[in-house]
Formats: C-alpha cells, structure tokens, sequence
C-alpha cells in the first residue's frame, strides 16, 4: 500500500471513530437504587420488585440496557437498614424506591438531595417525611398507605367476621409514629364496638410470642396486624401463632391471607409499586420529587380464608363473603 493510500485510509478511520463510538455508547446508563425490608428472597418482595421492573420496561427502560438497578435486602434490622441506605447513597443513584417507614426515615437522614420514591408509608406528613401530601417540597415522595380513619375498618371486620370476639391484640411497630397512630385509630372506635385494645410490639418475636400467649390466656380474643415492616418480616410467625391460639386475626394486605391468615382489607402494595415506577420515569425525565404529589391509595381488598376460618370454627357471615373481592377456599 503506498504512503498516501495509507494516510488517507488512517485518517477516514480517524474519523470515523467518534461515530463509532457514539454509537456504541448511546444514552448514558442510568442507575436505580431499590431498599427493601424483605429480606432477600421473599417470595412477596420477588413479585413486588418484578411489578417494578415490568413497569419501567413498559415506559422505555430496560435492565442493563439504559438502566441499572443495584437492590439492598435489609429484612427489618435496623443496622442493615442504615448501613444498606448509606451504602446505596454512596453509590448516587440517579433515584432510590425504597419500602415502608422503616426504610425511609433512615434514607433521608443520609440524604435529603438524592431522589426518593417510597411506598407503604404511614403518615408521610405526620411523621416529617414530607412538607404536605400535594408539595412534597423535599428530595422524596410516593404512595402512603391508607389514613388513620381506614384503620378502625379492621376492628369492625374482626368484629362482623368474629361476633363472639371482645377483646383485640393490635399488633405494632413501636419504633415509628405510625406504631402509635394507628394503635390511636383503632382505640377510638373501640368503645363503639363494645371492644377492648391492648398493643403488643413487634420488637423482638420472642417479646412478641411471650405477649401474643399471654393475650390468648384470657377467652374471647382476636387479633389486628398493623401495617409495619416487621410483621411483614414475621408474617409466618405472626400467622402461625394465630392459628395455634385459636385467635381469629385480621391483616391489612392479601399476602397474609394467601399465606394462611384468616382476613385481611387493605391497599394493594402490588399497584403501589406500578405506579412507583411511573413516579420513577417521571423523575429519570427530569421531573422533581418536591414536585409529584404523594397519593393515597385507590385499591381496597378484602381476602378471605375459608379454609382458616374452617379451622377456627367460623362461619362468615353472609354479608362479608358478598363483598369480598376474593374468597381462598
């Protein structure tokens, strides 16, 4: 080859390397941070973070093509949750989906400049999470759960599915103001029930199972599980020691239900995370988080086990089994 070919093929291929190199590269690969309170492999969390991730598929993001998700599994430890949070600030994620009270207060102790997306959580406002429900006005919003208001429902299922029961364990988080404020609602519509409310924490299950025995030593007991990561965390003990008191028990999502509690109304967590992952689009588009406002549920269930209350010894009443949306025989 001569010396001119040769320059001149050099420098066509020269130039053509930007180009080449644009094309290879593309958009630049943006990174989403997930902090759960499942610990890692739970089978609910699994379904929770595909609804995601299929969601964000759908509006143009595609796992190890334009986005990178790095997911933290701290099962409802404290410590790993703190050190899960700091550990995925530091990697500065362009957003982070996080899950519950739990999870939240310590990701913004960490951070209040990195976008946060939450779900399942209490009494955002209440608890300083956000300025207001429309203005958020700081690096986080989401999806709260239900209000306050919703929480009394659950003493009047116990109650329509369970007559002869007058006395409720509300099982709480006592760690976060939810744990209390939630405990407050459903003591405020006791007396109209003719009921009576004790809490029992969810501090340390052996605590709890020492407690929940205690309860159970006097007749005519129930139970309420209260939204927390803990009791999704010792959701089979939870169910499990139901069932060996004979304590007829009501839980504030259907994945209880699936798993052998007895009845469960509430919001669905699973269309919580759908549209999380529209809040995430949105902010990956470059939209603020101080500036998508929190929204409240717009799902309500109700689940019921017959073969639970089968083994209880009750028979649903009518009423109920009709405006249940769905019936696990």
């Amino acid at each position: 080859m001569r010396r001119r070919e040769f320059i001149t093929l050099l420098g066509g291929a020269a130039a053509a390397w930007p180009v080449v190199a644009r094309g290879q590269q593309g958009e630049r690969v943006r990174r989403v941070g997930i902090l759960q309170n499942f610990p890692e492999n739970d089978p609910v969390a699994s379904v929770l973070n595909a609804t995601f991730l299929k969601e964000l598929r759908q509006s143009g993001w595609a796992v190890g093509n334009n986005i990178r998700i790095e997911t933290r599994w701290a099962g409802n430890k404290s410590d790993d949750i703190r050190h899960h949070a700091a550990e995925l600030v530091a990697l500065t994620p362009d957003v982070i989906l996080t899950n519950g009270a739990s999870t939240l207060g310590p990701l913004l102790q960490v951070s209040r400049t990195i976008p946060i997306v939450f779900v399942q959580v209490t009494d955002p406002v209440g608890s300083g999470y956000v300025a207001s429900l429309a203005k958020p006005g700081g690096n986080a919003t989401g999806f709260s759960t239900s209000e306050y208001g919703v929480r009394g429902k659950w003493l009047e299922v116990l109650k329509q599915i369970a007559p002869g029961v007058t006395r409720a364990g509300v099982i709480r988080n006592p760690a976060t103001p939810s744990g209390s404020g939630q405990f407050g609602a459903i003591q405020a519509v006791a007396p109209y029930l003719r009921m009576e409310v004790t809490p029992i924490d969810v501090r340390d299950p052996a605590e709890m199972e020492r407690t929940v025995a205690a309860f159970a030593g006097s007749p005519n007991g129930g139970l309420i599980i209260t939204a927390s990561g803990p009791a999704v965390v010792h959701r089979s003990l939870i169910i499990a020691m139901a069932a060996r008191h004979k304590l007829p028990t009501v839980y504030w999502q259907r994945h209880f239900v699936e798993a052998g509690g007895l009845v469960s109304y509430g919001d669905d967590g699973t269309d919580q995370y759908r549209r999380a992952a529209e809040y995430v689009d949105r902010i990956l588009k470059g939209e603020k988080p101080g500036d998508l406002p929190v929204q409240a549920p717009t799902k309500f269930q109700t689940v019921i086990n017959l073969k639970t209350a089968k083994a209880l010894g009750l028979d649903i009443p009518p009423t109920l089994l009709a405006r249940a949306d769905e019936v696990i025989e």
